[in-house]
């Protein structure tokens, strides 16, 4: 059974940092592609950052372009999120997300595909940021 588990949440004051971690199990293969998204309340999700390790490619929402940064380590099935310079627009609950493990053809256009629709096949809980002025 996939399961997504994120953690790292909490509350920070502006200018202040977090990393965020999500552990992935249950996937036979590594996701081809892997995500954060984030959802305030009242407000409709918003794609933060996404991941095609394979290519090497990254793909961030524009309001978190050079404060925010995604990567991955396979060995520890994990995704992380280190997020810096934190601002009170920032606070959301905020969720991973995985593709499907097999990808054909051009995965690194899917892979931004997949991250401006929120077509991701697995979602995690998601893990509370809470940033104050």
């Amino acid at each position: 059974q996939v399961q997504l588990v994120e953690s790292g949440g909490g509350s920070v004051q502006a200018g202040g940092s977090l990393r965020l971690s999500c552990a992935a199990s249950g996937f036979t293969y590594s996701p081809y592609c892997m995500a954060w998204f984030r959802q305030a309340p009242g407000k409709e999700r918003e794609g933060v950052a996404a991941i095609w390790p394979r290519g090497g490619s990254t793909y961030y929402g524009d309001s978190v372009k050079g404060r925010f940064t995604i990567y991955q380590d396979n060995a520890k099935n994990a995704l992380y999120l280190q997020m810096a310079s934190l601002k009170p627009e920032d606070t959301a609950m905020y969720y991973c997300a995985a593709a499907d493990t097999t990808c054909s053809g051009s995965c690194g256009t899917v892979c931004l595909s997949l991250f401006t629709r929120a077509g991701f096949s697995y979602w995690g809980q998601g893990t509370q940021v809470t940033v104050s002025s």
